[in-house]
């Protein structure tokens, strides 16, 4: 996932002169934040002297963001000004390249604040968060919604095919007149004060929704007494969760922490199925316990602003809205992409659950499989089937190894990147790294930083974002990080990943190719500013390379002995590649259907009961099935309520079209290759969205995607 713009959206998006995707949400009673440092010593106000303007993370205090935050933002406004109340007939020049020069300021804490908030986040963090963040929706709408601002972008938008403007200058006005409209500059003055009051609504209950969420899965870790129960995870995981416990002052117990999904990686070892069930109720229970983290009533009402707010602007639902600028256009198209594939999943589901209840019958279980059950009994088939144990395999991913001779391997290979760890630069956390990236040619590319284990100050799941944008007006050159949550060793114990950890690595190491690459002269169409259901093309595509034999022979090694994966252990996870993928794909089709129900709902509809509403979609959908709960039910969809991605969990399939047909041509030219590499860089990564996606997509393949190569690898066909 990236949140490049996700979490900076309120701002990043202002300063590019679009808002077209959500706003970084927050808590308009919040408590005010502590007293602010000196101007004099705010190291934000002004460009960091370290390399690639690096934040100072040893200088940046808390009490630093707001008046950094509040001296931006009126920054902005007057450069903003400036543009409008130019007397000048408007021009590319006098127009668009100062907008996109605007809030130099205001970007550089909103890039470092959300990055770090997110990543690890405290009280006071948290408050700045809240008090920032409606500020930041209105600042925003400041801009989209001046009359003066938006004649003078509508003037050159109108001309533009007489105008003598080049391909990037051309999609870059087109794109901005597209956001401005979108963010309602078309509307009535008293529709735009309308549309004011729910965009500080909606942004304020989108950050309740993910500071709640944090707070629940922290507080919902499983505590467990008795070592005993524990029985079948690994001496390295016991200890871990013992540390764990340790952390929370609960000494000689055990905690397991909760991931962001529904599924916990414990679950496929545990031999206590008591305790399976009472993990699995913990995850799926987090937000819906009647305190203060319960999520439903915050649910409940940005579903239905959303609905008020699309037909303000024009639309049936948020849904249409929200799809009418990315790939799939409708929702009827996002919809049959998903729904075609129900029959094809949900039969595979149901004969995973029939192979299973074999092993429990033949086992004399005497019980029906739950979906508690299904990870433990899964990998007990997949053992039997494949004679592959999970604990046969972490041995071979140790993460440091897997980053430097897996990740950043197969990065050399195709694009000739080579890397070096900087222990100057500061960092937010102590388990942050930092590593130089250079260029195929020697020369200076990047920074990336990586933060991979979980904590309780993290958001769940996984992602990358920018510290420091690609600018081609100023001369910027990208800072990027990936932040996941993988389990911290104990001290003294290596970390050891599962194959979907390491998948993980590849796929978020994917987003920040996208973002190191970018060679768009105006950052708003750099990078990872693309639409949502191409945004995760880059990363999903980059997974392939996990199983490449160069690649996987190069960094899958015992993390003791050094020796190489046997043969017969590597064709035993290659056999195993479309294993559960019934579940899978269920699973993921579930949430993503789900999203769209809660976005289609017009305005006029009530509020709805959280709970009845997901059940009743889920059969309408006919992905209900008992043992395959969604990967994210609505109450912790952090992705839709708090993470930009409302009316979008779609995209990681539409991508997944795109990326399964990007291999197909790798694999048809040779596979991992420099040349292909080099073409795959120069036709997408380094591109943005600086041509139409779609166009973009048929210059490289030489024709549209096809659905057929993702049914074959998920094994569905």
């Amino acid at each position: 996932m990236t949140r490049t713009v996700v979490l900076a959206a309120a701002i990043s998006l202002a300063l590019a002169a679009c808002s077209g995707k959500e706003s970084t949400p927050v808590s308009e009673t919040a408590t005010p934040a502590a007293a602010p440092a000196p101007a004099t010593t705010n190291v934000l106000l002004s460009a960091s002297p370290l390399a690639f303007q690096a934040p100072q993370f040893d200088k940046i205090q808390d009490s630093d963001f707001v008046p950094a935050f509040d001296e931006g933002m009126k920054q902005h406004l007057a450069e903003v000004r400036k543009i409008a109340d130019n007397t000048e007939a408007p021009t590319f020049d006098n127009t668009f390249v100062p907008l996109e020069k605007s809030g130099e300021t205001l970007k550089r804490v909103a890039l470092t604040f959300f990055g770090v908030v997110q990543a690890d986040t405290n009280d006071a963090r948290q408050k700045i968060q809240e008090e920032v963040a409606p500020k930041l929706a209105a600042h925003q709408d400041e801009i989209n919604l001046d009359p003066k601002l938006f004649a003078r972008i509508k003037t050159l938008y109108d001309a533009r095919d007489t105008l003598n403007f080049d391909a990037e200058q051309k999609r870059l006005v087109e794109r901005t007149y597209d956001q401005f409209v979108r963010a309602g500059a078309q509307l009535s003055d008293a529709d735009k004060a309308t549309l004011r009051k729910l965009n500080v609504e909606e942004t304020t209950l989108s950050t309740q929704f993910h500071t709640k969420l944090v707070a629940a899965t922290a507080a919902g870790a499983v505590v467990v007494d008795d070592k005993a129960r524990l029985d079948g995870l690994s001496d390295s995981d016991i200890a871990a969760a013992g540390e764990a416990a340790k952390g929370k002052k609960l000494d000689g117990k055990y905690v397991l922490a909760l991931q962001n999904t529904t599924q916990q990686p414990v679950l496929a070892s545990l031999k206590n199925r008591d305790l399976r069930a009472e993990v699995l109720k913990a995850s799926e229970t987090r937000t819906e316990k009647g305190d203060g983290n319960d999520t439903r009533q915050t649910v409940q009402r940005l579903a239905q602003l959303r609905a008020q707010k699309a037909k303000l602007l024009g639309f049936d639902s948020y849904a249409a809205y929200s799809l009418g600028d990315q790939m799939a256009r409708t929702p009827d198209a996002a919809l049959k992409l998903l729904t075609d594939t129900v029959p094809a999943a949900t039969a595979k589901a149901r004969g995973e659950v029939a192979e299973m209840q074999k092993v429990i019958d033949a086992q004399n279980g005497g019980f029906k499989l739950a979906a508690s059950d299904w990870d433990f009994y899964a990998e007990q088939v997949r053992k039997a089937k494949y004679d592959l144990d999970e604990s046969q395999i972490k041995p071979y991913f140790e993460l440091d190894n897997v980053l430097q001779n897996g990740v950043f391997f197969a990065a050399n290979q195709l694009y000739g990147l080579t890397f070096k760890e900087r222990k100057d630069i500061p960092v937010y956390h102590p388990d942050v790294r930092v590593f130089e990236v250079f260029d195929k040619d020697g020369s200076s590319l990047a920074l990336f930083y990586t933060d991979y284990y979980k904590r309780d100050s993290k958001s769940g799941g996984a992602w990358m974002g920018n510290f420091v944008d690609q600018d081609g007006l100023s001369g910027t050159k990208p800072v990027v990080y990936n932040v996941a949550n993988f389990t911290k060793p104990a001290a003294g114990q290596p970390a050891l990943l599962s194959f979907d950890d390491v998948t993980t690595m590849f796929h978020e190491f994917g987003h920040a190719l996208h973002g190191m690459f970018s060679n768009s002269k105006y950052p708003s169409i750099g990078g990872t500013s693309t639409s949502r259901d191409f945004v995760e093309f880059p990363s999903q595509f980059n997974e392939h390379w996990a199983t490449d034999p160069k690649v996987f022979a190069n960094y899958a090694k015992h993390y003791q002995t050094g020796e190489a994966m046997p043969q017969a252990l590597v064709d035993k996870i290659q056999k195993a590649k479309t294993f559960n993928q019934g579940y899978a794909t269920t699973e993921y089709l579930a949430a993503a259907l789900l999203d769209l129900a809660w976005h289609t709902q017009p305005a006029d509809a009530p509020l709805q009961d959280v709970d009845k509403f997901e059940a009743d979609a889920l059969k309408k959908f006919k992905v209900d099935l008992a043992e395959v709960p969604p990967r994210y039910r609505t109450s912790y969809f952090d992705h839709i309520w708090g993470g930009g991605y409302s009316a979008g969990y779609y995209a990681y399939f539409w991508s997944e079209v795109l990326d399964d047909d990007a291999f197909e041509w790798f694999k048809e030219n040779g596979g991992l290759t420099r040349a292909n590499g080099d073409t795959f860089r120069d036709k997408i990564l380094s591109r943005g969205n600086t041509v139409d996606l779609a166009t973009l997509y048929r210059d490289f393949r030489g024709k549209d995607p096809s659905v057929e190569p993702l049914l074959e690898n998920r094994g569905l066909k």
